[in-house]
């Protein structure tokens, strides 16, 4: 289940992987002043029901998704504006927006998959729907898009117990048996996955400079030996591909959406590490959203916890947030789940409670 629908039931260690293990910086204190990241949130659907859930635990910000009419891949000004006005209703911004295409969906299911399978001229014609909707939000005033250029989707094993009822989805590579030996994509390594990475940029960051859309990519979740999965070498699963990433066609509109949870997940010590690779894209102002999860275990092996349970330090890790004066959305991500909260609500609100009380509490010293 992707991210987009998951509510609508509801209504490299160190900064490169393959060194050895750095010791870490100390934790900075705080900034002076009152941090400037925000809780959020980015799931859907935009609806009266849902934003209004969203309010009801202080949620002021949100990444949108709009009701597209028809087979377009871009939502027009008017349908934006709709959308933003209705958040505005229950007190809400819509700071980012999640596009019906380039998710993080295993390519065998992606209605749209001609951008990650480089088949032109259907490739063009979804980039130029891409820029489309860049300058439509520029009109409409949505100022960030985040997108996924994903092949293999969400890798995951199966779910393990967790604390009461929940249960935490799990990724064990030793355990990973897929049901095919290739995708539909066939054989891409990593020089053919940088040429896709490439030709989208090269046409779509241009176009979000001049209209100043901040364009926010997810790493590949999680990251997987070089040899790849299903034939597939996922080269934005490392911290170096994600540096290389935010150099190609460099930009202040360019960079990341920043979860620190698959980051977590490609780190052998995320517990002590994690905190050098927010404060490195951090300090480069590369990080325009945060899915701010945790996990226990390390790359290879890990399940996806509570925040206050996993193996990062979230005082720590926001911290180094203000510290390098990370100023967007925070946003609760793939939750545990349990079987009296099937639409994952109850773990959602928890989360918000959870890092709401943190900014407070790092703002008031």
């Amino acid at each position: 289940m992707n991210r987009r629908q998951f509510f609508a039931a509801g209504g490299a260690a160190g900064l490169a992987i393959a060194g050895g293990a750095t010791a870490p910086e100390a934790i900075a204190e705080p900034a002076a002043g009152k941090a400037l990241f925000k809780l959020g949130d980015q799931s859907a659907p935009t609806t009266d029901t849902h934003l209004a859930y969203l309010a009801r635990y202080s949620v002021r910000n949100i990444c949108g998704y709009p009701q597209i009419d028809g087979d377009r891949l871009y939502a027009t000004v008017d349908e934006l504006k709709r959308m933003v006005d209705l958040a505005a209703k229950y007190g809400i911004s819509v700071d980012c927006l999640g596009p019906p295409f380039l998710e993080s969906s295993h390519i065998d299911h992606e209605k749209h998959p001609a951008i990650m399978l480089a088949e032109s001229p259907e490739r063009d014609r979804d980039i130029e729907q891409m820029q489309t909707l860049i300058r439509n939000c520029a009109q409409a005033g949505v100022p960030s898009i985040k997108y996924n250029m994903s092949i293999l989707g969400v890798l995951r094993t199966g779910r393990t117990p967790g604390r009461g009822d929940a249960s935490y989805s799990t990724w064990k590579l030793s355990e990973a048996h897929p049901d095919h030996p290739l995708t539909k994509a066939g054989v891409v390594n990593a020089d053919a996955f940088w040429e896709r990475i490439t030709y989208f940029l090269e046409r779509v960051i241009p176009v979000a400079n001049e209209y100043k859309i901040r364009m926010a990519c997810h790493p590949q979740d999680p990251g997987v030996p070089p040899e790849g999965y299903q034939g597939v070498d996922r080269v934005l699963g490392t911290i170096d591909g994600l540096k290389k990433f935010i150099t190609i066609h460099e930009s202040p509109y360019h960079g990341l959406n920043f979860c620190q949870g698959t980051v977590s997940e490609a780190l052998y010590n995320p517990g002590v590490e994690i905190f050098d690779v927010i404060r490195y894209f951090g300090s480069r102002k590369k990080i325009f959203n945060v899915h701010f999860r945790n996990i226990r275990g390390h790359r290879n092996d890990f399940l996806e916890v509570y925040p206050d349970e996993g193996d990062v330090d979230f005082v720590k890790a926001l911290r180094v947030y203000k510290e390098v004066g990370y100023p967007y959305m925070l946003m609760p991500d793939h939750v545990p789940q349990a079987p009296n909260d099937p639409a994952g609500l109850q773990s959602f609100a928890y989360c918000y409670g959870y890092i709401r009380g943190l900014i407070q509490s790092i703002n008031s010293v």
